[in-house]
């Protein structure tokens, strides 16, 4: 968006066109494709509805309203920060998942449709249980604790993470969504303030699990604004998964559950991994609505009396 370029914050020529709905949706939708954006009408979708503080539908029941010039200025804003890869979730400072609003920032990775596979799988096992125990690692935002507890009235949960800011946006999200009494949120890096001796029904995990490689070569909207901490593996993606699938073991209740989302090329290293321990059986692999492999789910072996 140059100087030159008509823009949603321009009004110089009294005789141009309005600044009509339709208008800015159509002019800033071919301004971010021409900026990289893979989605450039549902991003200009959803900052516009946030610039006029609406719902998307309301952009096209009143497509021919004329945009004022503060909405204009907070659009034109929210279109600069955009166009420099910033992410929508982190702009309008929400992001919808599996049927919930979660806040989000910089502090933690906005949440993707593939981890609602690895939701569905945890919703699924625990409501066969009784009151079951869960232990969320690695929580971020909370998306996996919080959208099961929904689910889930039944369950108690505790909630892990490294990083104090994802902690307290986690809390935060649990608190909008009313489901702070299901939900404990511990400052930890994985296994480590969890009592010796406390056991868990399920352990489940999106863990960071980007190579160092990889990161190098990550679009630029995660590459360079969400946080490298919630995303870096270590040199082979592995570093978080060998050290829950070797600790895990005495955290979990017999035919205990251990669940981790991973990317699909990591199948065959997981499934080794799950292997080498001598303590999982019943090990399989879900899929993703695409059909990739997303999920991992081990049981643990009953121990011999």
């Amino acid at each position: 968006m140059n100087e030159n370029s008509p823009s949603p914050d321009r009004t110089s020529d009294a005789a141009s066109e309005p600044w009509t709905v339709r208008r800015i949706l159509d002019w800033t939708t071919a301004h971010l494709e021409k900026h990289g954006s893979d989605s450039p009408r549902l991003d200009t979708e959803v900052l516009l509805a946030h610039a006029r503080n609406c719902e998307r539908i309301r952009l096209y029941t009143n497509y021919e309203d004329v945009v004022t010039e503060q909405e204009r200025a907070l659009m034109r804003q929210l279109v600069q920060r955009r166009a420099n890869s910033e992410p929508v979730a982190y702009l309008v400072g929400n992001r919808e998942f599996f049927g919930l609003d979660f806040y989000v920032d910089k502090n933690v990775l906005v949440p993707r449709p593939d981890t609602e596979t690895l939701v569905i799988e945890l919703v699924d096992e625990a409501q066969k249980l009784t009151n079951p125990f869960i232990l969320d690692l690695c929580t971020g935002s909370g998306c996996i604790a919080i959208s099961a507890a929904a689910n889930c009235h039944n369950a108690k949960f505790q909630a892990t993470d490294i990083s104090e800011p994802a902690l307290a946006i986690a809390q935060k999200n649990a608190a909008s969504n009313e489901l702070s009494n299901q939900i404990q949120f511990l400052l930890s890096d994985c296994f480590e303030q969890i009592p010796p001796g406390t056991l868990f029904d399920i352990i489940v995990s999106n863990p960071p699990y980007i190579s160092d490689a990889e990161i190098e070569q990550l679009e630029k909207d995660v590459r360079q604004h969400e946080p490298r901490l919630a995303l870096s593996g270590g040199k082979d993606g592995l570093d978080f998964y060998r050290k829950i699938i070797h600790e895990a073991g005495r955290y979990l209740k017999d035919q205990g559950l251990l669940m981790l989302e991973f990317s699909p090329e990591q199948e065959a290293d997981l499934l080794a991994l799950f292997k080498a321990t001598g303590e999982y059986t019943n090990v399989r692999v879900k899929a993703d609505l695409a059909g990739r492999a997303r999920v991992i789910i081990g049981q643990k072996l009953p121990i011999l009396k």
